[in-house]
């Protein structure tokens, strides 16, 4: 590969000189393309964004309705600054992208945040070769190994049904975008009612825009009633196992899903009575996976364990860089 890189370091975020915009810039900037509707790396405050077009009623909620927003198709192809930039599906939520941009025959690819498998409520991952590839870490570690999805959706529905037939009522906490409606499409709706906290009711309306089918909620807020919930499932952000909120709920049994569930200890940190393995991020194999399959032969790593994942890469003959970021993986507020 020669030339000049299409894309450094910045006290902003990852800058592309040539093109001159940011890619999940870490403050306002003048132009910004976005990966992702998650906070850490759709941040308010940008005079123009580029995103695609599934996106789209994501963004508009989180940044605002007169956010200046250009969207794209995956895999329309724009000029900029005389380099070709376009999106492609990163299968981390919906309207997760891939950038891929190209200029005087050099491709770099920055995968934001993704994942490989299964799941109805996004577009699957799209491999993509290059010369360079910058991929997450959130979950670079040989430990982190996923279980096949149903497997873990089975799981939950399990736990659900055992807990109605106790008469109890099972909270869910999960990431009110991606994570929740994820799980919501693997429930089955023939155990009982399906309640959701209103910051996971809101972005329920988003993902129905796009058409992506979801299992009739009702937002727990409306209900008086607390023996409603008796028997019924609720999915809520982490952020409300704290306050009034859980009072309503006479008899809860409550769990966690997320990819940090895998690591002993983690359940009865968060106190909860379950912890379900279920991420939207790669676990170990499907990273090494996704820089097989670009080819590239430079890899730069972002953040989780970028060190870590940065000395394999290293060890098995490729040139790796660690990228030090502000994205923080799974957090409560996404």
């Amino acid at each position: 590969m020669t030339g000049e890189p299409l894309l450094e370091l910045t006290a902003g975020g990852l800058f592309c000189p040539q093109g001159n915009f940011y890619i999940d810039p870490w403050q306002p900037a003048a132009r910004a393309v976005i990966t992702h509707g998650h906070a850490d790396h759709a941040r308010p405050g940008c005079q123009r964004y580029l995103a695609t077009r599934s996106s789209g009623p994501i963004l508009k909620h989180r940044l605002g309705p007169d956010s200046d927003l250009q969207l794209l198709d995956y895999g329309e192809t724009i000029s900029m600054g005389g380099l070709k930039l376009s999106l492609h599906p990163a299968g981390h939520i919906l309207g997760s992208a891939q950038v891929r941009i190209e200029s005087a025959g050099q491709v770099w690819v920055v995968s934001g945040d993704y994942k490989i498998g299964s799941d109805s409520t996004c577009t699957p991952f799209e491999p993509l070769t290059c010369h360079t590839f910058v991929t997450e870490s959130t979950f670079g570690l040989p430990v982190f190994n996923w279980r096949p999805q149903a497997d873990v959706l089975t799981d939950i529905n399990t736990w659900w049904r055992e807990n109605r037939e106790q008469g109890k009522t099972s909270i869910m906490f999960a990431y009110a975008l991606g994570k929740a409606q994820r799980i919501q499409a693997g429930l089955d709706p023939s155990i009982g009612p399906i309640f959701t906290h209103g910051a996971v009711e809101n972005i329920n309306e988003c993902y129905r825009q796009q058409g992506i089918r979801l299992p009739v909620t009702r937002y727990a807020g409306q209900i008086d009633d607390h023996t409603e919930f008796t028997g019924a499932i609720v999915i809520a952000p982490p952020s409300a196992d704290v306050g009034s909120w859980m009072r309503r709920f006479r008899n809860p049994a409550r769990a966690f899903a997320s990819g940090w569930m895998h690591i002993r200890g983690n359940r009865r940190r968060r106190s909860v009575d379950r912890g379900f393995v279920l991420s939207d991020h790669c676990d170990w194999a499907g990273i090494n996976q996704a820089i097989r399959d670009s080819a590239a032969e430079t890899v730069w790593v972002t953040h989780g364990y970028a060190s870590e994942m940065a000395r394999w890469i290293t060890d098995h003959g490729l040139d790796a860089r660690v990228i030090p970021t502000r994205y923080s993986g799974e957090v409560d507020d996404n």
